[in-house]
């Protein structure tokens, strides 16, 4: 049975473990490298900020893993990684922060850097909540590709629910310094496959714009997190790279209901 609350310990169980990936650590370790030895080694700049997708690894893993690889083949590792994506199974007013000191992979625990939240504490739309991260998978699944790439480093976990690209923008600017920026985002849903590609095709147009007003739920159901990093990616000037696009008919679904996926480094 899939618990719902941190435990006693104050730990974060995996909440979609044998669904969306494997639950077999030894299994696990052997898919993420396997999509990881994938994607060409390359030498990229330290990215600042990635966009990845967050669907069962059967489907969304190989572009996932594309955006990962830009950390793995970087010069640099980060210690501190701020995952933020949007609330899926409950109805959240703002940012909420878990009151968990750790989320727990079959890879093993990683501490959440409570430091890091108090800092977010009095922004405004910012809350603690246990329950809207309790069942979710945007932020579960990227964990064990940081994991692989990464070893040790803590977690700022944020689900967005009904926020403003704005109180997105303002909780990244307050977290930028020292920190990889993670936004777990999937693009259309249950479009047919030629729809889907035109669809995702525009939306990444406007990432790589820095157009975070043409984005809507329509088109990326973490729209809001990726709004506000493009917020600050506009003001800073941060160029984007589009590292993969596809979707679920290029994988492992049929064509007629896709999903879209796409990785992007930005710095």
């Amino acid at each position: 049975m899939v618990r719902t609350l941190p435990d006693d310990s104050g730990v974060r169980p995996p909440a979609v473990a044998g669904s969306f990936y494997p639950a077999n650590p030894d299994r696990l370790r052997r898919d993420v490298a396997e999509l990881m030895a994938a994607v060409p080694v390359r030498s990229v700049p330290a990215p600042k900020a990635l966009i990845a997708p967050h669907a069962g690894y059967v489907y969304s893993g190989p572009v996932a893993a594309h955006a990962f690889a830009a950390v793995r083949d970087s010069a640099s590792a980060s210690e501190r990684v701020v995952v933020i994506g949007p609330a899926h199974y409950l109805r959240l007013s703002g940012i909420a922060v878990p009151t968990a000191n750790a989320f727990d992979t079959p890879l093993g625990r990683v501490p959440v850097d409570r430091a890091a939240l108090a800092a977010l504490a009095d922004l405004p739309g910012v809350r603690a909540a246990d329950a809207p991260h309790a069942p979710e998978h945007a932020l579960e699944v990227e964990l064990p590709f940081l994991q692989t790439v990464l070893g040790s480093f803590s977690l700022v976990p944020l689900l967005v629910g009904e926020a403003e690209p704005h109180e997105v923008g303002e909780v990244l600017e307050r977290l930028w310094d020292q920190v990889l920026i993670v936004v777990s985002s999937d693009l259309s849903h249950y479009l047919d496959y030629d729809t889907a590609r035109r669809r995702d095709a525009a939306t990444a147009a406007a990432i790589e714009r820095r157009d975070w007003a043409a984005l809507g739920s329509n088109d990326a159901c973490g729209y809001l997190a990726v709004a506000g990093l493009l917020q600050q990616a506009e003001r800073r000037g941060l160029p984007v790279q589009r590292l993969a696009l596809s979707n679920s008919g290029d994988t492992a679904g049929p064509r007629d209901r896709v999903v879209g996926y796409g990785a992007w480094a930005f710095g």
